[in-house]
């Protein structure tokens, strides 16, 4: 899939995962922080989308990875890393 196809699936997951109201899929910026600064999200936010990005991709996600930071700092890398570790 292509990135950017997958970067709007992806920030739409997370609207639909987070119940996030004020916002559209197109208004996430895909090199904004998703955490603090950016979209706001905190840690409660993190575990819901773990659990919900699991389910959906097939993909793998451990609360003590070392690369967590860099895979959830942004919507891009979010998606990139779902494109790489995704079996669907």
């Amino acid at each position: 899939m292509p990135q950017e196809i997958l970067e709007k699936e992806v920030a739409q997951l997370i609207i639909d995962c987070l119940s996030l109201e004020d916002i559209t899929a197109e208004e996430i910026n895909p090199e904004e922080p998703l955490f603090n600064e950016g979209l706001g999200l905190d840690s409660i936010d993190a575990l819901e989308l773990s659990v919900t990005l699991s389910k959906t991709y097939s993909i793998e996600l451990r609360n003590n990875d070392a690369n967590n930071k860099e895979i959830f700092s942004s919507l891009r890398s979010l998606a990139a890393y779902i494109g790489k570790n995704s079996i669907k």
